[in-house]
Formats: structure tokens, sequence, C-alpha cells
């Protein structure tokens, strides 16, 4: 009998961020392609909305503000053996540089790059991946394209697809691969507090807006062994903005 190729059958993903937005979708479609999903997110009853979501069974929520070293290493402790690891905890970071604090950049790089980054080293030292692993991280195009105000974020982005490559490099020996997603802008609770202001950012996208669910597919083919020869390098989800 045909087995379609991307499938998550057999593999455990934990998935950050996903009491809402992008994360969610991502943990909802992760577990209709047959993963068993450890999830994370900072809010209880929201982390509890999408496990209900889940199809199949065996999921486990684990409550975690992952700037927090502490509550990190409990969610590694409890996360066992993984498959794969979905990085889609993320803040916005929005500021011009003439009106830039310290503290504000630093909350920024905090929640966008050394949270998902010392997760993967705890997660690496423990051995709590299992070789032939896929690490996707969540970026955006914002690490590739300049826009007024938001330097923050997109310094943020950028780092980690920096380092991500490097990190490709390392894990190679393990079968491990580690990539990123670069989405355009995507229609999350994140962003569509204003419409008006949306369907005008919608209107410079040939292609729309993403949705959450765009990201989650293109996550699931990260993750799925199909993709197996690829490896540090971005995936970019623009919907057709021009860069320039």
């Amino acid at each position: 009998m045909f087995q379609h190729p991307f499938h998550l059958r057999g593999k455990t993903v934990l998935v950050t961020g996903a009491s809402s937005g992008i994360g969610r979708s991502v943990a909802i479609e992760c577990a209709r392609a047959g993963a068993r999903i450890i999830l994370t997110g900072r809010d209880q009853a929201r982390l509890d909305g999408t496990l209900a979501e889940l199809d199949g069974v065996g999921h486990v929520g684990v409550v975690a503000d992952l700037t927090v070293a502490e509550q990190s290493a409990r969610l590694v402790a409890a996360a066992g053996g993984l498959d794969g690891v979905v990085h889609a905890a993320g803040i916005d970071g929005l500021s011009p540089v003439r009106m830039l604090r310290q503290s504000f950049m630093q909350t920024v790089l905090d929640a966008n790059f050394m949270a998902p980054m010392l997760l993967t080293q705890q997660l690496l030292a423990t051995k709590a991946l299992r070789n032939g692993a896929s690490i996707v991280f969540l970026s955006s195009i914002a690490a590739h394209t300049g826009t007024a105000g938001v330097g923050p974020y997109s310094a943020s982005k950028a780092a980690l697809e920096g380092m991500m490559r490097c990190l490709a490099l390392e894990i190679a020996p393990r079968a491990m691969r580690a990539n990123a997603l670069a989405p355009g802008m995507v229609d999350t609770p994140l962003v569509n507090g204003d419409r008006d202001w949306l369907d005008q950012k919608a209107a410079m996208y040939p292609l729309g807006l993403g949705r959450p669910e765009d990201v989650a597919y293109a996550a699931i083919y990260l993750l799925a062994d199909v993709s197996r020869k690829v490896t540090g390098t971005q995936l970019h989800l623009d919907g057709g903005i021009p860069w320039t």
C-alpha cells in the first residue's frame, strides 16, 4: 500500500508558542500528520485549548516561559525523546532606532533569539533530540528586508538565521537538520487588531497575506523524512511581495 511521504507518524515533536497563532496551528497540523506533540506556552487556559484540538493521543502540554532558565529546563525534562522541534514562540519588536532602549532591545533578543537557541542547547546537551531530528526556527522576511521601525525584530530574526546555519553544520554528523521558515505577514492575533491597517498591508502581497496553516504545512515538510537532505537554509513564505 502506498504511504504518502509527507507524514509525521511515529515522531514526537516539541512545539513552542503553541497557545496561539502560528504555534497553535503548527501543533494542530503536526498532530493531524501523525505526530505526538509536546506543546508549550505561557498561558495554561489557551494551551489547554490547543491541546483539546489535537488529533491522536499521548500529547503533553507544559506551561513555561522560555526566557526563564528554570522553566526552560523543566520543559526539557518533561519532553523526553524528540524527533523534531518547532520554535514558534516569539514577540514583535517595534521601535525606531532613535527611540530604542537597551531594556527593550534585550527583551526582544531574549524572546526571539536567546530563548530558542538556549532551549536547543539544552535539548542537545541532554540528548533529548534523537539522531535524525529536525529543528525548525520561525524567522521572518524581516530578517532580509528593511522596514522603518522594525529594527529590533529584524535583528533578532537575522541573528536566529545566522546561528541556525552554524548549528546545521554542528549537528549534521548525527543526521540532524536545522532550518528556518521566513514568512511574510501572517494573519494572526499578533497583527490583526486593526483590520483597516491589515487590509492595506494585504494589498502589498501578490498572493495575499499568509495564514497560520501555511506556515504549519511548511513546518511539516521540514520535519518529515522527505526533506532529509534539506539543512542550513531558510524557506521564504513571502506571498511574492517585492523586497525592493
